[in-house]
């Protein structure tokens, strides 16, 4: 076994023991943004040290990634639906996506959007 092996195996089992309080708190609210990521990327180190012959950094990424899997499926905005991608949210995100689409093809600026309130005094002018 490599020195390195060991060290990637201790960072990864203290983020396992850093991430089961959140995991453990029913109260706790972590973004998909947030887990999401850190779920990809612990499974991508995985299979890398797994390529390298580092199967005991493998084991801990492979851990952490699973811990952001867990905390994503319970611990995220609206965890109760036990789905990672809501219709709701995809919507939302659609519809996001269109209008700065067409901002971009118009080339009107983003706080167009956003009305400003006149002084009253200037109402009663008009």
């Amino acid at each position: 076994m490599m020195w390195q092996d060991l060290v990637f195996l201790i960072g990864s089992s203290l983020s396992v023991v850093f991430l089961a309080p959140t995991l453990r708190d029913s109260d706790a609210c972590v973004p998909l943004g947030t887990s999401v990521p850190s779920m990809t990327i612990g499974y991508v180190y995985s299979l890398t040290f797994a390529s390298l012959g580092m199967t005991f950094s493998a084991t801990g990424s492979f851990t952490a990634g699973s811990m952001w899997a867990l905390i994503a499926l319970f611990r995220s905005p609206g965890a109760q639906s036990w789905m990672l991608t809501r219709r709701e949210e995809m919507a939302l995100f659609v519809l996001d996506t269109a209008r700065w689409a067409k901002r971009r093809a118009t080339g009107s600026d983003s706080l167009d959007q956003y009305e400003i309130d006149r002084p009253v005094y200037d109402q009663a002018a008009d």
